[in-house]
């Protein structure tokens, strides 16, 4: 996994678990009011139940995410999920901060709270008169005051609002997890990579250090064959090296015609001259010295 994938996949799973953490307060929370209404008998408004169950599947959804992020964070099909989710996880957590937008006031003099209205110096019941047990008259559940009631709601109308942001965030990193997931797809394992997954670019603090020892290593080898390779140069017995030939490819490797062949001395191309060619020759009679006549313009003459 190349750097950038690491980064996009730890910080997704650090998202989730912040999410996690909201809800979590606020489920416990008001969990917390809920049983304490209920093993005392009285009445549980609607929307008491309704932040209830939607803090309850936000916890439900933030297990489920984390496990996404860590075996299958960037396919397609769960990163359209999640942000689907995501944003409908923001607008419960809106409903959730407006339900408890009563803690956003200050919890003094006469407040509002999920327990009851009044004064929050007021005296907290505790476990009621019979003390605490389950048996009849009896209570499991600490009744606390008003005021101490005011600030448990404060937290909840805080953690909801964290949590709208985090919803908020994590549908955008879901899409910048996708994205990059379908980059590293489309490359692929190959030798820009090492032939493992990922696009294969060399992260910008270590690129100069690697073409400086392309160059080191090229000029290393290069200086080792130049040491061990000599270039041949053409003398008058030898045709010359074959690298520093201009002669038509074609030629390579033919021979110069014996004497008295076809095409004697008209092989130009071996890099030999025949110091005859270009002379028709005279044969001389028999006792005198052979002649040669010169059959180019403004050389011509009698030797």
């Amino acid at each position: 996994m190349s750097v950038g994938g690491t980064v996009l996949r730890f910080g997704g799973l650090f998202l989730r678990i912040l999410q996690f953490c909201c809800a979590g307060v606020a489920l416990g929370i008001f969990s917390y009011f809920l049983s304490v209404l209920a093993d005392r008998d009285l009445p549980i408004a609607t929307w008491k139940k309704a932040v209830e169950g939607l803090t309850g599947a936000a916890v439900i959804y933030t297990i489920f995410a984390i496990l996404l992020v860590l075996f299958l964070g960037g396919k397609t099909f769960f990163g359209f999920l999640a942000v689907v989710l995501d944003l409908l996880f923001v607008g419960a957590f809106i409903a959730v901060a407006w339900f408890t937008r009563h803690g956003a006031s200050s919890c003094s003099g006469n407040v509002q709270t999920p327990l009851g209205n009044g004064p929050t110096n007021s005296n907290s019941p505790g476990y009621g008169n019979d003390g605490f047990g389950f048996g009849g008259g009896e209570n499991s559940t600490y009744f606390p005051n008003l005021g101490t009631a005011c600030r448990l709601n404060t937290a909840v109308f805080a953690v909801s609002i964290i949590a709208i942001f985090l919803f908020l965030l994590s549908a955008i990193w879901q899409v910048l997890m996708v994205r990059h997931h379908k980059k590293e797809k489309r490359y692929g394992p190959g030798p820009n990579n090492n032939y493992t997954k990922g696009s294969g670019k060399t992260p910008f603090w270590k690129r100069g250090r690697k073409a400086h020892k392309t160059r080191d290593a090229e000029a290393a080898t290069t200086g080792t064959a130049m040491h061990h390779t000599r270039p041949s140069h053409e003398t008058g017995t030898t045709i010359g090296n074959n690298a520093y030939r201009t002669e038509p490819s074609n030629t390579y490797g033919n021979t110069e015609p014996k004497y008295g062949e076809p095409g004697y001395g008209d092989n130009s191309d071996m890099g030999y001259t025949n110091p005859n060619a270009g002379y028709e020759r005279n044969l001389p009679a028999h006792g005198q010295a052979p002649v040669y006549d010169s059959v180019t313009s403004g050389n011509r003459g009698t030797f």
